[in-house]
């Protein structure tokens, strides 16, 4: 039996919640039929996890040593070297926007964006971290006011990457040759 609404005030909310599907819709067709697509429907914190649990994944597949984090201040160890792991849907102004750089424990940060066909990935060393720490063209401050300095974002348009950016990968097998080599 189907259920009904009975409350007026619910029925109009629900009238307007229906009109304004139509807007959301169009950005779920992207993702049609894509591999990733039921990683977006996940809460922002589990979508992280997916993240790392992705790129471990990754990287454990394709040989590398791969182990938990000896505490908070990085997401694994790979290969011998501290990691923080950054992860990005392709929003839908076409721009990956890793979030939450923070200055913390890590020799790496490697950032996975996952497109609904395509993935592009990053590898950042924490000197060249630090060196675009707070630059509009590098790593803006993420919020702002007094406290707003402790994180920085990286966004990232995969079809037009800042130069600075080009020698850190990209495609997933230039950001590989990137990984093994530490």
């Amino acid at each position: 039996m189907k259920r009904q609404i009975e409350d007026e005030d619910v029925k109009l909310l629900a009238t307007i919640a229906g009109a304004l599907q139509t807007d959301y819709a169009e950005d779920d067709l992207r993702w049609a039929g894509s591999p990733f697509a039921w990683i977006i429907t996940r809460p922002s914190r589990t979508i992280g996890a997916i993240g790392e649990k992705l790129v471990a994944g990754w990287c454990a597949a394709k040989g590398l040593d791969v182990i938990g984090a000896p505490n908070t201040d990085c997401d694994r160890v790979i290969n011998g070297k501290r990691v923080e792991i950054k992860f990005s849907r392709l929003w839908k102004t076409d721009l990956y926007k890793f979030q939450q750089l923070r200055d913390q424990d890590y020799d790496f940060a490697i950032c996975l964006g996952i497109s609904p066909f395509d993935a592009h990935c990053w590898v950042l060393s924490k000197r060249l971290i630090l060196e675009k720490w707070g630059q509009p063209d590098g790593l803006p401050h993420q919020h702002g006011g007094a406290a707003g300095s402790d994180t920085v974002w990286l966004s990232v348009r995969p079809d037009a990457v800042q130069p600075w950016l080009k020698p850190c990968g990209g495609r997933l097998r230039q950001a590989f040759e990137l990984i093994k080599s530490w």
